[in-house]
């Protein structure tokens, strides 16, 4: 497995323009992924090429604490990118092979479960370098 680059928040601001602007249509898009969504089934795992991470030290257990100041919820699509918060401290960002396209994505586990989320990287704003 190839060790993936730690992206810094220009590195994402970057990406987040890159994708703004790409305006091919896609099956990357089927799903309205503004905001955090499972995976769609739609979207073959393997479309998604990691490209780097935002996860600080793979050894280190990263916080589970959310950031909201102006109120907004997990998966809202104007609750901000803060790298530093769940679920964002446990992402690799991924372009799609197809258009270009990146999407930020982790795995959420629960006790009987896997669900493999995806946010679309898009909207270089929300992106914040917040403490």
């Amino acid at each position: 497995m190839e060790d993936l680059s730690k992206l810094g928040t220009e590195e994402l601001r970057t990406l987040a323009q890159a994708s703004a602007t790409v305006a091919q249509a896609c099956n990357c898009r089927g799903a309205d992924a503004a905001g955090w969504i499972s995976l769609p089934l739609a979207l073959p795992e393997q479309q998604l090429a990691d490209i780097g991470t935002l996860v600080a030290d793979p050894y280190d257990e990263p916080t589970f604490t959310e950031y909201h100041p102006d109120g907004t919820r997990y998966d809202w699509p104007a609750a901000p990118v803060a790298p530093r918060y769940f679920p964002y401290n446990r992402c690799n960002v991924a372009r799609c092979t197809l258009c270009g396209r990146h999407y930020l994505r982790y795995t959420e586990a629960g006790g009987y479960f896997v669900d493999r989320r995806i946010r679309a990287l898009d909207r270089p704003e929300l992106i914040v370098d917040a403490d």
